[in-house]
């Protein structure tokens, strides 16, 4: 594809929940199902944020700040990655992953209504600033280890002078 961007990472943790408030379980593998999100999530729905993304760099700066033991999923999100820049994706991207899912970003943070216990216990919560939300274009089966591709908007590609 002419205008997918060099950005490439990998997963290294896929989280679900069957219950909104609690931090995800870790799986080694799950079904992405287009149009809804990550199989047996209780995010999963016909809406925008279907998808939780929140780089493994920035759990590390939350870990900096006095709380060494965080692991992917103490965020409620679904899918850490490590080495993309999460936070700087925008709205309209695409990211692939493994050999066939494909998301489109369509939020970039989040409101926090009630500060959740990471935010009580240091002061900060990297994701509403951080994560992101996306929607499931085409599904697939993902696992830990799988590359990551951003392709970026129509929006994102430089016009040709």
């Amino acid at each position: 594809m002419p205008n997918e961007l060099n950005v490439h990472g990998r997963i290294v943790a896929i989280s679900t929940s069957k219950r909104k408030g609690i931090p995800k379980s870790n799986i080694e593998s799950v079904r992405l199902i287009e149009n809804f999100g990550l199989e047996g999530d209780v995010h999963g729905g016909n809406w925008h944020r279907q998808v939780s993304f929140l780089a493994l760099e920035s759990i590390e700066s939350m870990r900096a700040k006095g709380l060494p033991n965080l692991r992917p999923g103490a965020f409620a999100e679904n899918i850490t990655t490590e080495f993309i820049d999460i936070p700087h994706l925008t709205v309209g991207c695409r990211v692939r992953i493994g050999e066939e899912a494909e998301l489109e970003i369509t939020q970039i943070g989040k409101e926090c209504h009630d500060k959740c216990a990471i935010f009580f216990k240091v002061g900060d919560c990297v994701m509403p600033r951080e994560g992101i939300f996306a929607k499931v274009i085409v599904g697939g089966a993902i696992h830990i280890g799988d590359a990551v591709m951003v392709i970026p908007s129509s929006a994102d590609v430089p016009v040709a002078a």
